[in-house]
């Protein structure tokens, strides 16, 4: 039998790790992040603080917040940080720590784990030029519209120009394709609700490690650039948070979404995060998810049974610095499926009255019980695409069964 054991886990893990005495000593430390630094790991063990390893602004962040934060409270995380590269270069980094006590409750050890965002910054750059080039088309498609009578050709060409701008900003928010997972079958579905808005609904499905892969699917409030803008920020947070456990990640994004909306105009979203470890001797997959404010999951046993599984819906993510997001665990047998959907579906109108509602989903869904995710979810972009009464949201779906 042959597999990584812990040490060389801890060393070549895709994040940096260390762990420091409580005047900030560091005394292990991972080779991931001596690679990052581009330092000597006699060098640093015993010998430097992590302060030491911050800018100068970042070891004033650390002195002045995260420090006393920790003594207080025991853990911080998803703090952005700086830190310095042996040549002079800098890495931005988000940061999780929690305090380790001995058994008379006395702190020993600070642990910390530390993920590379510099991605995080490439996506802000180019959000920020898409931003840019969507309000000028927008700006465009206003002046168009003041002339419409006496230059409509003109008009339909500018809307044309922002819906084709629109759509192509739209796809950068969602992945290209659905990576292949063994023994699970991954279909997805995202249904816009006006060609000339950017939604706000997002998924991916990704992998975490050797073993497991990560899903997540969430709707951000609003629509339009801003809506965009948190979309982004979601989606590289809950990756960067994958290695944490479902509630964890989503209190990840909890906390970042509210410090950086905290001020002016608030912004928030619902998501579904989970993670799936496929067992090849069975065809099973065990499923860990949890909830932040999201419908919850509809489960279709092969057998041809359809119900929404129970879980604590946890609190809307991003309106307050801290919640809970309770875990949910289950396990799919081949030819199950769990479905994730948003609530532009059940929300949508049948006709000015009524709902398409859970109910009708769940009735649908039995008719499907056992088939492949890509039937289901093709029966369900029909409905959407079928309805009388235009759609009022934008409707996301992730399908995700276990094949055997």
């Amino acid at each position: 039998m042959s597999g990584d054991s812990t040490e060389e886990v801890y060393e070549t893990a895709p994040s940096g790790h260390l762990s420091t005495a409580m005047d900030g000593t560091i005394v292990k430390i991972n080779a991931t992040l001596l690679g990052w630094l581009g330092l000597r790991r006699d060098a640093v063990v015993g010998q430097l603080r992590f302060t030491d390893l911050l800018t100068i602004g970042g070891r004033l962040y650390y002195e002045t917040h995260l420090a006393p934060s920790l003594r207080m409270q025991g853990a911080v995380s998803g703090i952005a940080l700086e830190l310095k590269r042996d040549d002079g270069g800098r890495i931005p980094v988000l940061v999780s720590s929690v305090v380790k006590y001995d058994e008379a409750g006395e702190p020993v050890l600070i642990r910390s784990t530390v993920f590379d965002a510099q991605i995080r910054r490439a996506y802000e750059e180019e959000l920020l030029r898409g931003r840019q080039y969507a309000e000028q088309a927008r700006q465009l498609a206003e002046v168009a519209q003041r002339d419409a009578e006496a230059a409509h050709r003109r008009a339909d060409a500018d809307r044309a120009q922002l819906q084709d701008a629109l759509s192509v900003l739209q796809q950068a928010l969602l992945p290209d394709r659905l990576p292949d997972v063994p023994g699970v079958e991954t279909a997805a579905y995202y249904h816009t609700a006006s060609s000339i808005q950017l939604g706000g609904d997002f998924y991916d499905v990704f992998a975490v490690d050797r073993q497991r892969w990560g899903f997540f699917l969430g709707d951000v409030c609003g629509k339009g650039p801003e809506a965009a803008a948190v979309t982004s920020l979601a989606r590289y947070t809950l990756r960067a948070a994958a290695l944490h456990d479902p509630g964890s990640a989503l209190a990840t994004l909890n906390a970042v979404l509210n410090e950086r909306y905290a001020t002016g105009d608030p912004r928030y979203c619902t998501a579904v995060f989970g993670t799936l470890r496929p067992d090849p001797a069975t065809g099973q997959v065990a499923v860990a998810f949890a909830s932040g404010g999201h419908p919850p999951p509809l489960l279709i046993r092969a057998e041809g049974t359809a119900d929404f599984v129970s879980t604590s819906a946890g609190t809307l993510l991003g309106i307050l610095p801290s919640g809970e997001f309770p875990p949910t665990q289950l396990v799919l047998r081949p030819g199950d499926t769990l479905l994730l959907y948003t609530d532009g579906l059940t929300d949508a109108r049948v006709d000015e009255d009524e709902f398409y509602g859970e109910q009708a989903l769940r009735t649908l869904a039995l008719q499907h019980a056992g088939a492949p995710a890509s039937e289901l979810v093709e029966a369900l972009s029909e409905v959407l695409t079928s309805l009388g009464v235009p759609l009022a949201d934008d409707t996301a779906l992730l399908a995700l069964r276990a094949c055997g």
